[in-house]
């Protein structure tokens, strides 16, 4: 028997059975292929581009592989309500905005965390190669990908509910116009708000300090205003978001710094003139990365292990640290990103001087947090 004939005689029997249990079989089958979608994304990654196709896949897919099942077992669930219509109306209509809304959300996740990979991967690269300086912007144009990314997906699934949003948008355009003129202290304050959850300069739990005042710990931010709660007399400032977006503020619970340690295992011992070599090449590199704190790069080599032969010593490995400033958790693994780059530019830059060596994995990461 051929495969087409397999086939056919699936469909027959499949159109023998009630539409229920139809439903029921390509729902079970929607979970089971689901569990399995990064691994078939991987073979038509690979079968389009078989030379790049596994650094595409480890780079992009196999770090959300989480995010990828759950949007594949959705969208399958999402295509196998069809048969759930065919059997029951009712218990079509009320699952399926639910499952639309899952579906949707999920892939705009999906989007959202693979342009962050692709971004992590190859856009700082490509920035890097054509003379441009990475720096927090690029967190700020995720942001943007961002909301971009959750506007299609809020009219998605309104187009998906027979919803026309662009219409009602378009008739209320006049009316909104009108009332913005008639409530602009309101929508200032309420724009502000939109810029301080976007920007996020701070958020609830973190000290702060504004312009001349007390050290304050941030209790909330609401539509119009924020509430601070001061340090020395726990007594509540509440201040206008539209202040607190024009106002120097400084983040106190920012100030922290992330030790690195890197540990260099060289293949040969080195001499003296190659550590002072590697020494160069390795503060060089560190020290131009954005992030990185100025003047905090020490290499140290362990006692040498080996007699040379001009009667110094040979060093056969070496620990480089320094300190890495963040403002957030995203700037931080910006910088992470980086000074993977910085070392792979150290090992071609040593390379050319024949002297190679391995990084010993994982890489240390020391946080150190300000004392309050």
């Amino acid at each position: 028997m051929t495969l087409r004939d397999l086939l056919t005689t699936v469909d027959i029997q499949l159109l023998a059975l009630p539409p229920l249990a139809v439903f029921l079989v390509a729902l079970l089958l929607s979970l089971l292929v689901g569990r399995y979608t990064p691994g078939l994304l991987g073979l038509v990654v690979r079968r389009v581009s078989p030379q790049q196709g596994a650094t595409i896949y480890n780079n992009l897919i196999l770090p959300i592989k989480g995010t990828v099942k759950l949007a594949g077992t959705l969208l399958l669930v999402s295509l196998s309500m069809v048969w759930l219509e065919a059997a029951s109306a009712g218990l079509y209509g009320f699952f399926r905005p639910l499952v639309d809304l899952a579906a949707i959300a999920s892939v705009a996740w999906l989007a959202s965390r693979l342009f962050r990979q692709f971004v992590r991967s190859y856009g700082i690269a490509m920035l890097r190669r054509l003379g441009r300086e990475v720096d927090e912007l690029l967190l700020v144009f995720e942001t943007v990908a961002n909301v971009i990314i959750g506007f299609i997906a809020v009219l998605a699934f309104a187009q998906s509910q027979q919803f026309n949003l662009v219409g009602l948008i378009a008739s209320l355009g006049i009316s909104g116009i009108a009332l913005g003129l008639a409530a602009q202290k309101i929508l200032e304050q309420l724009l502000s708000t939109l810029v301080l959850y976007l920007d996020r300069p701070f958020v609830p739990g973190e000290y702060i300090r504004q312009g001349d005042r007390q050290l304050c710990r941030v209790e909330s931010i609401g539509l119009r205003s924020t509430k601070l709660r001061t340090a020395a007399k726990s007594t509540l400032i509440i201040v206008p978001n539209s202040k607190l977006v024009n106002e120097e503020i400084e983040n106190v619970s920012r100030a922290k710094k992330v030790m690195v340690m890197l540990y260099m295992d060289f293949v040969r011992p080195l001499r003296e003139e190659d550590a002072a070599l590697v020494k160069q090449v390795v503060t060089r590199s560190t020290e131009s990365l954005f992030g990185i704190d100025p003047g905090s790069t020490n290499i140290s080599f362990p006692a040498a292990t080996e007699p040379a032969k001009n009667g110094g010593f040979a060093a056969s490995h070496a620990r480089v640290t320094f300190f890495i400033l963040g403002s957030s958790e995203s700037s931080i693994e910006l910088r992470k990103r980086l000074l993977e780059l910085a070392n792979d530019n150290i090992a071609s830059e040593l390379q050319a001087y024949g002297i190679e060596f391995t990084l010993q994995e994982p890489t240390v990461y020391v946080e150190s947090p300000v004392t309050l």
